[in-house]
């Protein structure tokens, strides 16, 4: 797919110093964006995320840290790309713990993480957000799911990753309706199995993952200009998986 044009755009992804969000944040900087390189802890890689960003052709890139789980801790991250690269035109809610055990063995604490970083953490970067794409009269946010969760899709293990799942497609749905006459847009990509994920099923549809190209197609789909009715909407990308059938 064509590379949207987003040099005038500032772009924030969630969780960019590794895995997914990596290379949805390099796929932005090859697209002329400036980017922010969010991380909580892993410093030294968003550093380097960072300086590929330029590499690429990214207009300008900074770094930020942050927990998104902590409503002080968010606004401060924000108020720190506002002030280096401008307000955030571009929102990838990417952050969300995955925890594959029983529910029954994980802990508490566990628990309460999974549910933060993906569901917390998704409302309060987009809470942060919309002010400032309200008052510019634009903004992206795209949500990352997981497949079949629409479906209800639900097991004894990892449980709490699939609940959380499940309220950031309720939650995209929402900010959609809310936000439909602000020129804004909120949407999801769920993922099954992406070339980085900790487990492989022995089946995996069309004999492969996901890779990280296949997630970006639906990125800079909605993130280009001719997009901008699709909002509330949700890519599946999971190579056709039937969980029904398992």
């Amino acid at each position: 797919m064509d590379e949207p044009a987003l040099s005038d755009r500032t772009v924030l992804v969630t969780g960019s110093a590794r895995g997914v969000g990596r290379e949805l944040l390099l796929s932005t900087a090859d697209c002329g964006a400036r980017t922010a390189v969010h991380y909580h802890t892993s410093a030294d890689a968003a550093n380097e995320v960072a300086a590929e960003a330029l590499e690429r052709g990214a207009a300008d890139a900074m770094t930020v840290q942050g927990d998104v789980t902590d409503p002080e801790s968010v606004d401060a991250l924000f108020a720190g790309v506002e002030a280096e690269l401008g307000s955030v035109d571009v929102l990838v809610n990417n952050v969300g713990d995955f925890a594959p055990a029983r529910w029954d063995d994980i802990a508490f604490e566990t628990w309460n993480r999974v549910l933060e970083t993906n569901l917390n953490g998704t409302y309060l970067c987009s809470k942060r957000a919309l002010p400032g794409m309200r008052e510019r009269g634009y903004g992206r946010i795209v949500n990352v799911g997981y497949a079949s969760s629409e479906q209800g899709l639900v097991s004894p293990k990892n449980f709490p990753y699939f609940v959380a799942k499940k309220g950031v497609l309720m939650f995209t749905r929402m900010l959609a309706a809310d936000t439909q006459d602000d020129g804004i847009t909120v949407n999801a990509i769920s993922p099954y199995v992406v070339e980085n994920s900790d487990e492989f099923p022995e089946d995996l549809p069309r004999d492969r993952p996901a890779s990280f190209e296949d997630l970006i197609a639906p990125l800079y789909f909605f993130l280009d200009p001719d997009s901008e009715y699709v909002s509330g909407e949700n890519i599946e990308v999971d190579g056709g998986w039937l969980p029904e059938a398992v």
